[in-house]
C-alpha cells in the first residue's frame, strides 16, 4: 500500500511539473518567419485604415476651418450692419419722443389750413414707412446676425470634437506603428527599409513612360518618390503615405485631391479595368488603400509604415475600382 502511495504521490508531482513546465515552454516558442510575416500584414493593414481615417479627419478639419473663415467674413458686415440699424432705430425713438405725433388739428392750424393738411399727411406716411423699413431692416439684420454665429458656434463645437478624435487617433497610430516596428525588427532585422540613396533613385525623366499633359506630371513625380519612406500623413517631398502620395503627384499636375483614398474616390470619375491609362488612380480593399497607375499593369504606391515608395504589379491586393482625376 505505501508503495502505491508512493507511486501516486511520484505520478502528481510529474504531471504538475509538466503542467507547469508546458506553457513557459509554449511562451518562450519563437514565431515562424511566415507568422511573423502574417503578423506585419494584419498589422499594416489595420495602421493602414487608421492612418486614412486621421487623414480624413485632417480633412474635414480644413473644410470646417474654411466654413468659418466664410461665416467670421460675414459676420463681421452684419455685426456693423445691425449696429448701424440699431442707431437708426435709437433715432427714431429719440425724434417720436421730442415731437410726437402731428395731430390733424394742429394741421389745420399750420399756415396752408386744410389745403396743406392732405400734403403733410402724405409725408407723414411716408416718414412711417421709412421708419418701419429702419426698424425691419434691424430685427433682420439681427436674425442674420444671430443665425450666423448659430451656425459658426455648431461648426466649432464639430471642430474642437474633431481636434480632440484626431489627438486620440494621433496616440493610437504611434502606439500601433511601436508595435509593428517591433514585428519588423524580429522579422528582418531592423525596422524599416533602408531609404534609397538619391543616386539609386529612378530618374523619372528617363524612366518614366512618355505620357502626356497634366497625368503626365503626375506620373513623373510618382516615378521621383520611388525609394522614398513611408510616412503616414506625410504627403512628400521627404516622404508619403499611399493617399499622400497620389494627391501630392496630382497637385504637381495642379489638380487638387483630398488627402485621403475615400474622399479621393469621391472626387474622381470611374472608369473600367480596360479604361486604365498612366495616371489614372487604383483603389483597394475597402478604400483604405490608393496608388497611382504607370502603364504596363503596374502602379506606383506607398505601401506601408516601415516599407518605402515602390513601383509594383496593379494586382497585389483585392481591387475596388478605378478612377481618373477630373
Amino acid at each position: 500500500m505505501s508503495s502505491l502511495k508512493r507511486m501516486l504521490r511520484t505520478l502528481a508531482v510529474t504531471g504538475l511539473a509538466a503542467a507547469l513546465v508546458a506553457p513557459a515552454t509554449a511562451a518562450r516558442a519563437e514565431p515562424s518567419p511566415a507568422d511573423l510575416t502574417r503578423q506585419i500584414e494584419r498589422s499594416s493593414t489595420e495602421l493602414e485604415r487608421v492612418v486614412e481615417s486621421y487623414n480624413k479627419l485632417r480633412e474635414d478639419i480644413k473644410t470646417n476651418k474654411a466654413a468659418v473663415d466664410r461665416l467670421q467674413a460675414r459676420i463681421g458686415p452684419l455685426e456693423r450692419q445691425t449696429e448701424q440699424s440699431r442707431a437708426d432705430v435709437a433715432e427714431i425713438a429719440a425724434t417720436a419722443y421730442k415731437t410726437g405725433g402731428l395731430q390733424a388739428a394742429d394741421a389745420l392750424l399750420r399756415p396752408g389750413g386744410s389745403a396743406a393738411m392732405l400734403d403733410r399727411l402724405g409725408t407723414i406716411e411716408h416718414l412711417t414707412r421709412q421708419r418701419q423699413a429702419r426698424i425691419s431692416g434691424f430685427t433682420e439684420s439681427q436674425r442674420q446676425l444671430v443665425d450666423e454665429k448659430t451656425r459658426l458656434n455648431k461648426v466649432l463645437v464639430r471642430q474642437d470634437a474633431q481636434a480632440r478624435a484626431l489627438a486620440n487617433t494621433k496616440s493610437r497610430i504611434e502606439r500601433d506603428l511601436a508595435r509593428l516596428y517591433d514585428l519588423r525588427r524580429t522579422a528582418y532585422g531592423r525596422a524599416t527599409e533602408a531609404p534609397a540613396a538619391p543616386a539609386a533613385r529612378p530618374d523619372p525623366d528617363r524612366q518614366a513612360p512618355a505620357v502626356s499633359g497634366q497625368a503626365g506630371v503626375a506620373v513623373r513625380y510618382a516615378y521621383g518618390a520611388i525609394g522614398k519612406p513611408y510616412v503616414w500623413g506625410g504627403s512628400g517631398p521627404n516622404g508619403y503615405d499611399c493617399s499622400g502620395l497620389t494627391s501630392a503627384a496630382w497637385r504637381a499636375a495642379g489638380k487638387s485631391l483630398p488627402h485621403n483614398a475615400r474622399m479621393q474616390w469621391g472626387a474622381v470619375a470611374h472608369i473600367g479595368r480596360g479604361e486604365l491609362r498612366p495616371g489614372d488612380l487604383v483603389f483597394y480593399r475597402g478604400l483604405g488603400h490608393v496608388a497611382l497607375f504607370v502603364g504596363g499593369g503596374q502602379v506606383i504606391d506607398a505601401p506601408s509604415a516601415g516599407r518605402n515608395v515602390l513601383k509594383r504589379g496593379m494586382n497585389m491586393m483585392p481591387i475596388h475600382g478605378y478612377g481618373r482625376v477630373r
